[in-house]
């Protein structure tokens, strides 16, 4: 089998973790393609012969073909995708609406579901391997008491299931599929959130930076034999009380 294809789809790219990710590879030398709603008016990144900007919500199927048809026009291949677009808010779980449960299906499992299965099918078609890595949370697995999130984790949740069903489906073909399951990430998200309140969600006493996770994706990548997988960034959170 031949070297995997140097070429990355970043979804949710235009700030945090994705906007991150989108330097990491592009340092590390691979051509990228970007997506975020209005990433071309976001000012977070300038196009150029290795970055191709593309707009869309990543739960409608006509953005995921326009994404995979720009990497393919663009640079002629697909060898990584990157599945970090997402959202998340937490209530109690009898407050949570129709609505709600909807948003967070089509962007979390919908987001994930059209993309994946495009960037497979080339992949497959190349004959050169590739890697999927997807965001998921480490309260899928280890919730905490007061963190009321139990909606959106029936799809971070579901993201954990797929990815090990689909390492195995597609181990043949040379296809790796892990996961990263971050701790509280210091984003956007978290902007008016006390920090001491955050660090004690860790054992080590820090919130993850964005780079913490872009590291572990880049890993997952390029680690050749590692395949259903899911590496948690969490400061050992997932290990039990303290």
């Amino acid at each position: 089998m031949t070297s995997e294809p140097r070429t990355a789809i970043v979804t949710g790219a235009s700030q945090g973790i994705g906007a991150a990710l989108v330097r990491t590879f592009l340092e590390r030398g691979y051509s990228v393609v970007a997506n975020s709603r209005s990433i071309t008016k976001s000012g977070a990144f300038v196009s150029s012969d290795k970055l191709a900007l593309v707009d869309g919500d990543i739960s409608q199927i006509a953005t995921a073909t326009k994404i995979v048809e720009t990497a393919m026009s663009r640079f002629k291949s697909i060898g990584a995708l990157i599945n970090n677009a997402g959202i998340f808010f937490s209530k109690p779980f009898t407050d949570y609406t129709a609505e709600d449960f909807k948003a967070l299906s089509s962007v979390n499992l919908e987001g994930f579901i059209y993309v994946t299965q495009l960037a497979i099918k080339q992949m497959v078609a190349q004959k050169s391997g590739g890697s999927i890595v997807s965001i998921t949370t480490t309260m899928a697995e280890h919730p905490i008491a007061g963190v009321n999130a139990s909606v959106p984790m029936i799809t971070k949740g579901g993201i954990e299931a797929i990815t090990r069903s689909l390492a195995m489906e597609y181990a043949k073909d040379g296809i790796r599929v892990n996961a990263v399951a971050p701790g509280v990430v210091d984003t956007p998200m978290h902007k008016d959130d006390p920090k001491p309140a955050l660090e004690s969600l860790s054992p080590l006493g820090r919130i993850v930076d964005v780079q913490d996770i872009a590291d572990a994706i880049l890993y997952l990548t390029e680690a050749r034999l590692v395949t259903g997988e899911v590496l948690h960034v969490d400061g050992g959170a997932h290990v039990g009380k303290w």
